[in-house]
């Protein structure tokens, strides 16, 4: 197949979408597939005659994936990088659009708001362009955490309690918003923990606040639960082990998700098989109650009296070398590259049933 593996764009999470991209590719035409990795915002310039047989070059066209920095990157940088007058399409970078409508399949290797909120996704829908991953729908209510916790207690699957507050309200006292201290705050729709704080005093929640509305409109403040940290994948109705992931230092943030060695991830996690199972039945509730209908991974928490929680779903997992999913597949016996065939796979059973 000629597939477009579309990564980078304008999120917090573009590095790690650059790795994810580039392993993803790399897998791909190992596979036997001619696989070019494309930078949804940057494009490439190219004629119409070089875009003709491009995919015969089964290269990155566009993007550069480097390391994963321990900060978040710098999007006015990124920004800077394009011209205004390169002829691409808004968002969509030069020749992004046609290269996508002339792949058999765009592999969504996006993390973050601009890949994971559904908009890219309605997109392809109204251009027919096929892609991995769930519909635009499912995406825009998993990528809101605030809608999320809502349908969560809405189906009785337990959840922090928690609250949503508008920029117009980030002066507001933590008395407001009915959570106890300590009490976690983050950004409404962002990933990879950019932006999240846990805050013990009142003067780290408004810190933690003004933090957070540096990335977004909305912040969602929660009840901050002591506990064990866990993830767990669902693959076309199938929930993979249990992942459990330790941070050495602090909660698992940005810096403790991509640095390697900041975490240590034991899967299967060790839990009674009662916990487990009941952790992956919830898992593939959450994928449910979304519509979470090719692959997606949750996050839970456990507490000290084995009371879990869960935290948010994630539409387009992580696909770079410390990610989670890769390695709970692994736990089964399905390797890397078996993983992202699988991915492309039930994908494709949205274009057929």
């Amino acid at each position: 197949m000629n597939i477009v593996v579309l990564a980078g764009g304008l999120s917090t999470e573009r590095d790690v979408s650059l790795i994810s991209g580039t392993n993803i590719a790399k897998a791909l035409r190992r596979n036997g597939h001619n696989a070019l990795l494309l930078d949804v915002f940057l494009g490439i310039q190219a004629t119409e005659e070089e875009l003709e047989h491009i995919f015969e070059k089964s290269e990155e066209v566009s993007a550069d994936a480097g390391k994963i920095k321990e900060q978040s990157p710098d999007i006015r940088a990124v920004r800077q990088m394009r011209s205004q007058d390169d002829g691409g399409d808004g968002f969509f970078g030069p020749n992004v659009l046609s290269l996508c409508k002339r792949a058999d399949l765009v592999f969504m290797g996006l993390h973050g708001e601009d890949g994971e909120n559904g908009k890219i996704q309605a997109c392809f829908d109204l251009l027919e362009i096929p892609y991995t991953g769930s519909g635009y729908m499912a995406c825009a209510l998993a990528m809101d955490k605030g809608l999320t916790k809502t349908l969560l207690m809405t189906a009785e699957i337990p959840t922090p309690m928690g609250i949503t507050i508008s920029d117009k309200q980030k002066y507001v006292d933590v008395k407001y918003t009915g959570i106890d201290l300590p009490c976690v705050v983050k950004p409404c729709c962002g990933g990879s923990s950019v932006g999240v704080s846990i805050a013990h005093t009142k003067e780290e929640f408004d810190a933690a606040l003004a933090q957070a509305f540096k990335y977004e409109d909305e912040v969602v403040v929660e009840q901050y639960i002591k506990g064990r940290e866990f993830s767990v994948a669902v693959i076309d109705g199938e929930a993979l082990p249990v992942i459990e992931i330790a941070p050495k230092e602090g909660f698992y943030n940005y810096e403790n998700k991509y640095q390697a060695g900041a975490a240590v991830e034991t899967c299967p996690a060790d839990l009674p098989d009662n916990i487990a199972h009941q952790m992956q039945s919830y898992a593939k509730e959450v994928a449910t109650g979304l519509g979470l209908n090719t692959y997606a991974r949750m996050d839970f928490l456990l507490d000290e009296q084995n009371e879990m929680y869960c935290l948010e779903a994630n539409t387009l997992p992580g696909m770079t070398p410390t990610s989670l999913m890769p390695q709970e597949a692994k736990a089964v016996g399905v390797d890397f590259d078996q993983l992202c065939e699988n991915i492309i796979q039930v994908s494709l059973k949205k274009y057929t049933d």
